[in-house]
């Protein structure tokens, strides 16, 4: 996937990072302790995108609408457009699921699965989310193993910065509150 730029942000978990190309969000890096290594991993992943400052109002809007939901302000990430090109089917349909998710509600893998209408491919779920591209805004982090148990988080931290993000939603992670 290519990107016509990318930025970084910080957030009151760490610095962020969000890449975009013609048709909208291609990236969002999930928070890392420092901004050089957020950028370093963008600078890898999309080695021709600028870094323009200010960037594009749209991405403007998405960044501060991160900020406020890492700062603990309920917000509805989905108005942010996402380029959906290089997805494959199943991980958009996991994705779809996953960002209906509200803040402060989760879900379990196998209850997506169910929802998706093939129950039973609940790993199959979590290696799709294990590769969104676009963490926060497709809110991985809102999805648990059974009987909500916190596993498999990739971002800086791993579960640890899941469960702090929940927490900052309203979630309970030991209590599971499921929609």
């Amino acid at each position: 996937m290519t990107a016509q730029g990318f930025a970084v942000f910080g957030t009151a978990i760490g610095h962020c990072g969000i890449a975009w190309g013609e048709r909208g969000v291609v990236s969002v890096r999930l928070p890392d302790r420092d901004a050089e290594r957020t950028r370093a991993g963008l600078r890898a992943r999309f080695p021709d995108a600028g870094e323009p400052e200010p960037p594009p109002p749209a991405i403007g809007r998405a960044i501060e609408e991160i900020r406020a939901l890492l700062r603990g302000e309920p917000h509805d990430l989905a108005g942010i457009e996402l380029d959906w090109t290089e997805v494959p089917d199943f991980h958009r349909q996991v994705y779809e699921i996953t960002r209906a998710i509200p803040p402060g509600k989760t879900l379990t893998y196998g209850e997506v699965a169910t929802r998706l209408g093939v129950p039973g491919s609940a790993q199959a779920v979590g290696q799709a989310l294990g590769r969104n591209p676009f963490p926060i805004v497709v809110p991985c982090h809102r999805v648990l193993g059974a009987n909500g148990k916190m596993v498999g988080f990739s971002a800086p931290g791993g579960v640890d910065t899941k469960r702090r993000m929940l927490v900052i939603e309203g979630a309970r992670p030991e209590e599971p509150t499921l929609f």
